[in-house]
């Protein structure tokens, strides 16, 4: 098959790549924003077209959520029309698109894992975008696939994990979060469900994806310093109004993931098991 994967050099395109040396079956198409500007309906139509694309995983977001609330024209562009363009784009060709969303499309006032059948109800120009992003991709596009995420982490960009590798190195003290409860996502692990789905036929529907298991931000970090061996710092629990941010972050936001476990067969290992896989390749590569 040909694949095309947009947003190529951010977390989960990255990995995309990376997996994409074990599916060499498939000839790939790996394009970021100078190769292929997802915001310019001709092109991607121009694109999907020439190339005889057979699926897109579009990737590329505008994820920079507390900038969202000041640029809501960029943001709708990125997370909602351009995810249009590329459904249309596919359906004209008989392809189909695997759109990768996010937690944000529900408030976290729940205390239960959110199910696919939940439903939404964003609080943030982040998460009002991506949600519409969806929207119009499964309007448009008769073999969609839309893959809820969650704390996605990497090797890659810039992203929780590393940010807490670099101040746990730099300070002695730490406040971080504790009353925010999610479950992390290794981009690697994310990615493979991802082949999964391609490999076994994309199944049209809405799939919600993060590592097993729970924790709040406090408690992430601490598996990361002790994980990475950092001892020199001291974290300390905060509540979020003590961290305040510009848009509004879900207090829980845990994904259940029966539905994509059932569909397409697949494990999900424990994100403390997948963090340190990540650390040990970072460490590999350092």
């Amino acid at each position: 098959m040909n694949i095309l994967i947009t947003g190529a050099n951010g977390q989960l395109g990255n990995e995309m790549q990376v997996l994409s040396q074990d599916h060499l079956q498939h000839t790939y198409f790996f394009t970021d924003v100078k190769d292929l500007d997802i915001c310019d309906e001709q092109a991607v139509r121009a694109f999907v077209a020439d190339n005889r694309v057979d699926v897109i995983v579009n990737c590329a977001a505008y994820t920079a959520v507390d900038k969202a609330e000041d640029n809501l024209e960029l943001c709708n562009q990125l997370n909602h029309l351009a995810p249009g363009y590329l459904a249309s784009a596919a359906e004209a060709c008989g392809a189909a698109l695997i759109q990768v969303s996010t937690d944000y499309v529900f408030d976290g006032t729940a205390h239960l894992p959110y199910t696919e059948e939940v439903a939404p109800c964003p609080n943030s120009v982040y998460g009002s975008t991506k949600l519409a992003g969806e929207q119009i991709v499964m309007e448009k596009c008769s073999r969609a696939m839309i893959i809820r995420t969650a704390w996605l982490y990497s090797m890659y960009g810039t992203n929780f994990v590393k940010t807490m590798l670099r101040l746990g190195r730099e300070r002695e003290t730490l406040g971080v979060v504790f009353d925010q409860i999610g479950s992390p996502t290794y981009a690697n692990d994310l990615a493979r469900a991802i082949f999964a789905a391609i490999n076994q036929g994309i199944v049209r529907g809405i799939y919600h994806f993060s590592d097993e298991g729970v924790c709040s931000w406090y408690d992430f970090t601490l598996a990361i310093h002790r994980l990475a061996g950092i001892t020199s710092c001291k974290v300390s629990p905060l509540h979020t109004d003590e961290f305040p941010a510009k848009a509004p972050r879900p207090h829980y936001s845990v994904l259940d993931k029966t539905k994509i476990k059932k569909t397409f067969g697949i494990e999900i290992p424990h994100w403390e098991e997948s963090l340190a896989k990540c650390l040990q390749k970072m460490k590999e590569e350092n």
